[in-house]
């Protein structure tokens, strides 16, 4: 064997156990109370640690074009930041631009990503045009293994009622699975519009004019149409108690609705946007009350929430500035790539939930949701995507500490309790010790099927 990790703790979303794992050729080949080290060279210990899969984020917009910008990290920064927070595969999503073949849509992004990616990704495409026969790009790109599709309810380049339910119907005869950014994009427009002619700039009133009801009637809107076709409809970034609520009432009927939140949204609520500082926490759904919060914590508790994810989207704080005196013109996006799985584990080590419930937010579930046959457990024949945690270390986050490309983090301050000391992707150490060791251009594409 290459590698043998010893005297650790396995966590799988199914349940922990002490056991040594061994690792062949980037593969786990073997786990087993004792693994005899013979001649292998590499062996780690782990004692009073935990050994965990690899975490999944499926939701980040790296290099992305938005608000007369692009994104500050790009595809080698955002994987570097990734690999150095324990999370070894990332999925970018790739917008389609008008004509454009979805599949070429995928071409496209993939020759940026694959000569820089630190860890594995693979891609969702963001669906911008479906006339003149592209919607069946749908189809074609299920066939090369990216069997997911964004549809944005809100933005200048977000789709009609009309497409939106055209894409929900070819999902479901192709077998893809759609995700739904949902905000009413009329009522968006008209709070900011009436916000701005009366004089409230601030980023305040960002949340103002997407308040709570602004993303829980697109969500139950969402929901109505999955329902109708009976196609699979995963919610990105819900943020807010009524679409909660949405959520949980599928569900209890028996309909295939995911949910997905973000870290954010569980540490913080609408009141920063009335700090000094509180444009650099403008995102779009953007943080709610105390009450929608609290709703979201429940949800993960009961199980109702099936991931967590970033929608790790940042821009320089120069970037930001541009909307010191209108928050329309704030680029929309926080940074959390690197901060997603420490604090979820985190939460775990407080008690707030249990470890299985961590890994199966940010590794398993996504796994299983989108795909990815040989990510998200700690299990023999699955890829060697594993993160050493140290549950002792307290952790104080600090831009300084991260490892983006964005000059400041919304996480500033924040303790987690308990961090990787390790990452590796595939058998590889990409991260030791607060250092990123990994090397541009190792990261693979995942091909994904829900088959």
């Amino acid at each position: 064997m290459d590698m043998i990790i010893k005297n650790g703790t396995v966590v799988n979303a199914s349940g922990a156990f002490k056991a040594d794992v061994g690792i062949e050729n980037g593969k786990i080949v073997c786990i087993a109370d004792s693994i005899s080290v013979g001649d292998c060279e590499n062996v780690v210990d782990a004692s009073g640690k935990l050994v965990l899969p690899g975490a999944i984020d499926a939701h980040t917009h790296l290099a992305m074009p938005f608000g007369g910008t692009v994104s500050s990290d790009d595809y080698f920064a955002g994987t570097r930041a990734a690999a150095c927070g324990g999370t070894t595969t990332v999925f970018d999503f790739a917008l389609q631009d008008f004509g454009e073949k979805m599949t070429d849509t995928v071409k496209r992004r993939d020759a940026l990503c694959a000569p820089v990616a630190a860890v594995d990704y693979s891609f969702h495409v963001a669906v911008k045009d479906v006339e003149n026969g592209l919607i069946n790009g749908i189809g074609e790109c299920v066939d090369i293994g990216v069997p997911s599709f964004k549809v944005f309810m809100v933005y200048d380049f977000g789709v009609t009622d009309g497409v939106f339910f055209q894409v929900l119907q070819k999902a479901k005869e192709v077998g893809a699975l759609i995700e739904v950014h949902a905000e009413n994009n009329e009522l968006v427009n008209t709070l900011t519009k009436k916000y701005l002619s009366e004089g409230n700039t601030s980023a305040w009133y960002h949340y103002m004019s997407r308040p709570e009801f602004v993303e829980g009637e697109a969500d139950e809107r969402a929901i109505q149409w999955a329902k109708a076709t009976g196609a699979p409809l995963y919610i990105v970034h819900l943020a807010d108690k009524q679409g909660v609520e949405a959520v949980t009432k599928a569900k209890d009927e028996g309909y295939e609705i995911y949910a997905e939140t973000c870290p954010q949204y569980l540490e913080f609520t609408s009141e920063v946007y009335k700090r000094e500082d509180g444009r650099n926490f403008v995102c779009s759904p953007p943080m709610k009350g105390k009450e929608s919060q609290v709703a979201i914590w429940e949800a993960i508790k009961r199980g109702d929430i099936d991931t967590v994810a970033t929608d790790h989207c940042p821009f320089q704080s120069y970037e930001k500035d541009w909307g010191k005196d209108d928050f329309s013109k704030i680029p929309n996006g926080c940074a959390g790539i690197e901060n997603m799985y420490p604090y979820m584990l985190s939460a775990a080590n407080i008690g707030r939930i249990s470890f299985e419930q961590a890994v199966a937010l940010c590794s398993a579930n996504p796994a299983r949701i989108f795909g990815c046959k040989d990510k998200g457990a700690v299990s023999v024949g699955k890829d060697a995507d594993i993160v050493i945690y140290d549950p002792t270390i307290d952790f104080t986050i600090t831009n300084e500490k991260m490892h983006s490309d964005c000059d400041h983090t919304i996480w500033e301050g924040v303790t987690v309790h308990g961090y990787p000391v390790q990452t590796y992707c595939r058998g590889k150490l990409v991260y030791d010790n607060g250092e990123f060791v990994g090397e541009k251009g190792y990261g693979k594409f995942v091909k994904c099927s829900l088959k």
